[in-house]
């Protein structure tokens, strides 16, 4: 099969599967889905989910969040881990929202990556799903199924990402990288894997991930 004929049966595949995927985190516009991105490092986003509502509660903008002390902030996302790097970056992003942005989370990346605990990854997702901006975010989930798909050396995630935009039609891409991240949940995980249940793996796979597949069994 050629690199385009896999491209297409990849694309098909998750098309099939997942039409319409929801955005994992929940948010209701570009300062929630913001520091959601941010509590989800290191952290499921099942849990993000259960943690914001009492954030957001007592603070869902800027403005509100800046009343509450470091500590206050920790206190609430403690159950999402990091919590003393995370409700520092919360609350001095928002301070620099205040003081630079009228309060609104920009949209572009170099100004989201300038803000406090936001890396390319967390910029990369607000730019996809906020503003519609088209981004390729690579997670582990991402990174893992690039190098099973032989689509990337599996090196490092600024490779894996180069690759994906490389491959992917780019008005693919912010659609795409939730496919993926739920197709890679559902058949192909890190653990308890079963390849026979992973049919984008089986079909165009890298020949020495399905060899030592078969090789445990």
């Amino acid at each position: 099969m050629k690199k385009s004929e896999r491209i297409n049966f990849i694309i098909d595949t998750l098309e099939e599967l997942y039409p319409n995927p929801p955005i994992p985190l929940n948010h209701k516009d570009a300062y929630t889905l913001l520091i959601a991105v941010l509590l989800s490092a290191q952290c499921t986003d099942e849990r993000v989910n259960k943690i914001t509502p009492a954030l957001f509660s007592v603070a869902d903008n800027p403005y509100d969040m800046v009343k509450l002390s470091v500590e206050e902030i920790a206190d609430i996302i403690r159950p999402c881990g990091l919590s003393p790097m995370k409700s520092k970056g919360i609350y001095g992003l928002s301070k620099i929202l205040i003081e630079k942005y009228n309060g609104q989370v920009p949209n572009s990346f170099p100004a989201l990556e300038e803000l406090p605990a936001v890396g390319h990854k967390t910029a990369s997702v607000v730019m996809s799903q906020a503003f519609d901006i088209p981004a390729f975010p690579v997670d582990t989930h991402i990174h893992r199924l690039m190098y099973r798909w032989n689509l990337s050396n599996g090196k490092s995630v600024v490779q894996t990402e180069k690759d994906a935009k490389r491959l992917f039609p780019k008005e693919l891409w912010n659609k795409l990288h939730l496919q993926i991240i739920y197709y890679a949940r559902e058949f192909s995980p890190a653990r308890g894997w079963n390849l026979d249940n992973d049919v984008i793996t089986k079909t165009v796979g890298r020949k020495s991930v399905i060899d030592a597949w078969y090789a445990r069994k």
